[in-house]
Order: structure tokens, then C-alpha cells, then sequence
């Protein structure tokens, strides 16, 4: 299978190579960047975490892909699709966009950049008809960027996570369809 890629202005999304995986945990497993994603994660997390994103690309084409920045090839973090899996979601088998940025790229618009390439693959390359994002209420950055995006809120797909205790365990729903992302241009 050949490497993804995609280019933006400014950043590079591609697969994984075995030696993005400890700079990755690095610069994103920090208490910032995991406030709102259910804390640190220790080494069986990032095992996890890992295997998750192999296991994605396996079995779909794409996952969250690796985001470096095309100016010096610093990893900022990643950005991408997979199919929604939580325990107990109302949006299982969905295509759903997610992104996790380092904090010193915050505020610079990657994650919007980076975002809109994942979704311009979601619908283009992967054929999705729909595509969602998952926060939880108190994620304002990522909610916000969600709606920058043109994403409604779908409180009526709303769910709590088994997985976690609050103030993760509720997860908020967004979603964009087909035809909504092809309106923004119009």
C-alpha cells in the first residue's frame, strides 16, 4: 500500500513511520494538550493509542494521520478520519475527523488547515456521505473549531462514555454532510 499524503499550504498529513511515534507522545502527551482527551497516558495508553491508529489504517485506508509542518518537518501532532468506535456510541461505524495539535501550535490555524484536508478526504477519496467529530462540552476550542468548520452540533447524538468519569465521560456530537461541505464554496 502506498504511503498517504496530502499537502496543504503549510503542513503535510501522512502515514505513520515507526520513528513519528515517540516524538509524537512527546510533544502531545503532555497535561495541556490532554486536559480534555481523558488525561496522560502511561505506557500501555500510548501502546494503545498506537495500535489503534495502525489498526485503523489496516482496516479502512486512513486513520489519524501524522501532521508535520512543512517549514522545518516538526511533528505537531496529528489529524485525520476513522470509524467511531466508542462503547456505547450513537454514531458507531460513522466517519469521524478528529485532531490532537501540540500546544505551542494552537492559536495558528493548523488544526482548521489540517482539518479541512482530513474532511476534503472523507468525502472525496473515502466516499463518505457524512462525517462527525466528538468533544466533550467542555473542549470549547474543539467544539469551536468544529463549528468553524461549518459542523452543526447534534445534541440528539450526544452520548456518555463508559470508559471514563466526567468530565470526559460526556461526549458531544457534531457532524457535516456531503452536501453541506460542498455549499461552503458555493
Amino acid at each position: 500500500m502506498a504511503e498517504f499524503r496530502i499537502e496543504t499550504e503549510r503542513l503535510v498529513l501522512r502515514d505513520w513511520r515507526e520513528t513519528d511515534w515517540d516524538e509524537f507522545f512527546r510533544v502531545t502527551n503532555t497535561p495541556a494538550v490532554m486536559r480534555w482527551l481523558g488525561g496522560l497516558l502511561d505506557e500501555a495508553g500510548r501502546t494503545k493509542q498506537r495500535d489503534r491508529v495502525e489498526t485503523c489504517r489496516a482496516n479502512n485506508g486512513f486513520c489519524f494521520w501524522l501532521v508535520e509542518r512543512k517549514e522545518d518537518g516538526a511533528i505537531l501532532g496529528f489529524c485525520g478520519l476513522k470509524r467511531a468506535d466508542a462503547p456505547g456510541s450513537t454514531v458507531t461505524g460513522e466517519m469521524e475527523v478528529g485532531w490532537r495539535l501540540r500546544e505551542d501550535a494552537w492559536g495558528r490555524g493548523y488544526a482548521k488547515e489540517a482539518a479541512i484536508a482530513a474532511i476534503d478526504a472523507g468525502f472525496d477519496r473515502f466516499g463518505a456521505e457524512e462525517i462527525v467529530a466528538l468533544t466533550v462540552i467542555d473542549n470549547q476550542a474543539s467544539w469551536g473549531l468544529m463549528q468553524r468548520l461549518g459542523m452543526r452540533r447534534r445534541e440528539d447524538l450526544d452520548y456518555p462514555d463508559p470508559r471514563f468519569e466526567p468530565p470526559w465521560r460526556d461526549t458531544i456530537v457534531y457532524s457535516l454532510s456531503r452536501e453541506e461541505w460542498a455549499r461552503r464554496d458555493a
